[in-house]
């Protein structure tokens, strides 16, 4: 799968998924795999709609399509290891990443979710799980805040296990109900927004506040 293909499954889920499990069969779970893994654990990605993919795999496993059980176990590790990739990241750079400018990160992403952790602590590696952006960053910021490595895989494992689980069946119970089938497309726009029009505002932003000092 080259780069002009996976943008395409991001932006069409629910068109692309069938076309994909018939072109590359088991190699779908590796797919989706890969995708959950890149969002939750390299910062540079946030932008992938990780929700989504989920509730729309979901319901193809209704059809049969895919095995549900197969499919949360996958994204179940690229959740879990995936976040601590991010950790280990955060751990490496260090409280430096305050202070330093890196063209690679979104400062205004990071605290963002720097505020959410400190809000709710360890929980923030749970409910992140729901916030995207915050999702993708949380993890980053508790390996910069030294969270310990076994709290925070204690909390991350028990956030991979509620958003997979609990957004896969969704998908598996409601993804088929006629008004939500038919409208599967709008609810994948919507998901898309709701990850890229922040960080893309943010951006602008960021260039408007350069040129402004310039």
């Amino acid at each position: 799968m080259d780069f002009m293909q996976l943008i395409d499954v991001v932006l069409h889920v629910d068109q692309s998924l069938d076309f994909l499990i018939k072109e590359y069969g088991t190699l779908i779970y590796m797919v989706l795999f890969l995708i959950v893994f890149c969002e939750t654990g390299l910062v540079v990605l946030p932008f992938l709609p990780g929700d989504t993919f989920l509730f729309v795999a979901g319901a193809f496993c209704a059809t049969s399509k895919m095995n549900i059980w197969i499919l949360m176990g996958f994204l179940i590790v690229a959740a879990t290891t995936g976040n601590t990739l991010n950790y280990w990241i955060g751990s490496l750079i260090g409280h430096k990443v305050y202070t330093h400018d890196y063209r690679w990160l979104d400062k205004a992403a990071l605290q963002k979710a720097h505020a959410f952790y400190e809000h709710h602590g360890g929980k923030t590696i749970i409910l992140s799980r729901f916030v995207p952006i915050v999702r993708t960053f949380a993890p980053f910021v508790a390996g910069v805040s030294e969270m310990t490595f076994s709290k925070f895989q204690f909390f991350n494992i028990i956030g991979a296990l509620v958003w997979v689980i609990g957004l896969v069946a969704a998908g598996y119970f409601f993804g088929n109900i006629s008004i939500v089938r038919d409208h599967l497309n709008t609810i994948v726009l919507i998901g898309v927004g709701a990850t890229v029009v922040p960080v893309a505002a943010s951006a602008c932003l960021k260039i408007y506040r350069k040129l402004r000092s310039a």
